[in-house]
């Protein structure tokens, strides 16, 4: 049983531990596919958003060595004077990101607290887009996130969130401000090897040959990535190689679940090369993912109490009706 199962078996025996309510049963699959949406949802909803910005935002500079911006859609509310410098552009697409994983509540509670990594791969981008340029005096991403974006926008509070008080706080508490720019860009290649595979995804298709060569990439990437740490485990290099290893992971699982051919192809990350901490911050995430369920129970409840009111009230009113038929026939043989 892969991870997604198993959280998702996790949160169905807990709703019918919770709810004891002995109909659960004809509803089971549909309240297992339901569970099974919300925590998978997580890792292809960021690449979607990730693939807005490449559209708007392209990761390679022109010809004449300058940042290439597109007028699209996405970026316009977060463009002051038509993200006319560099540090507009920058700050567009960092508040975009923020926004589409913590800016309410809602999307906090179903996306970002399952997966608080989103952040990591946000300030990979950034990291990677500053180190296309150099920008004199600047070294380490904190320098400048004080500099040029730091402002009112990034410490207005998360709504009725109380783990983060503000984007400030969500960043800094990842603990990746005082890394060095071009040590953090050195993963953005193997992150966006590792979206494009999930965003190319598909369940319907038993051929994952056309995945083989970006999972062979990624790996040995990664492989490099790690073979150049001197770092220790509880430093947030490895914490970042943690992060990967695991999306990683699940992406081969979703391939398996299928049953993809060649995905026994596909390279694996030897085990002794992730890192130590790996297994504790899994861990986090399904104790976190637990608070979660807790509050669909009420709302699935609720959906359980509706469908078998309906169903009630559907038999009763068929009930009615053949009733209603029987008198009809017998007034009509009384007739005659």
């Amino acid at each position: 049983m892969n991870n997604l199962e198993n959280l998702t078996n996790i949160y169905l025996n807990l709703y019918i531990k919770r709810a004891n309510i002995s109909y659960l049963s004809p509803l089971k699959g549909g309240i297992y596919i339901f569970f099974k949406i919300i925590i998978s949802f997580t890792f292809f909803d960021i690449c979607k958003r990730f693939k807005n910005v490449w559209e708007d935002f392209l990761d390679k500079l022109d010809e004449n060595k300058k940042y290439q911006f597109n007028d699209g859609n996405f970026f316009k509310e977060y463009c002051n004077n038509n993200c006319s410098s560099y540090i507009n552009k920058m700050n567009a697409g960092l508040l975009y990101l923020l926004d589409g994983f913590f800016k309410d509540s809602g999307s906090f509670e179903f996306v970002a607290k399952n997966n608080i990594n989103i952040v990591e791969y946000i300030i990979i981008w950034l990291s990677y887009m500053l180190n296309l340029k150099d920008i004199p005096g600047i070294t380490y991403i904190n320098e400048f996130y004080d500099d040029f974006i730091n402002d009112n926008k990034y410490k207005n509070s998360i709504d009725d969130v109380d783990a983060y008080n503000s984007y400030d706080d969500l960043i800094n508490k990842k603990n990746l401000m005082k890394m060095k720019i071009k040590d953090i860009s050195k993963f953005y290649d193997p992150f966006k090897l590792l979206c494009e595979m999930y965003a190319e995804f598909d369940e319907n298709k038993e051929d994952c040959a056309k995945y083989l060569d970006k999972a062979n990439q990624f790996v040995e990437k990664y492989k490099k990535l790690n073979e150049g740490s001197n770092n220790t485990d509880d430093s947030s290099y490895k914490q970042i190689l943690c992060t990967l290893s695991t999306d990683y992971d699940n992406l081969k699982k979703k391939f398996n679940d299928v049953n993809c051919s060649n995905s026994s192809s596909f390279p694996t990350i030897e085990k002794e090369k992730i890192p130590a901490k790996c297994s504790e911050q899994i861990s986090e995430v399904t104790s976190s993912s637990s608070s979660i369920a807790s509050k669909l129970i009420p709302v699935l409840s609720i959906l359980g109490a509706i469908a078998i009111f309906l169903g009630i009230s559907y038999k009763y009113s068929l009930f009615g009706f053949r009733k209603r038929t029987q008198k009809h026939h017998l007034r009509e043989k009384l007739k005659k």
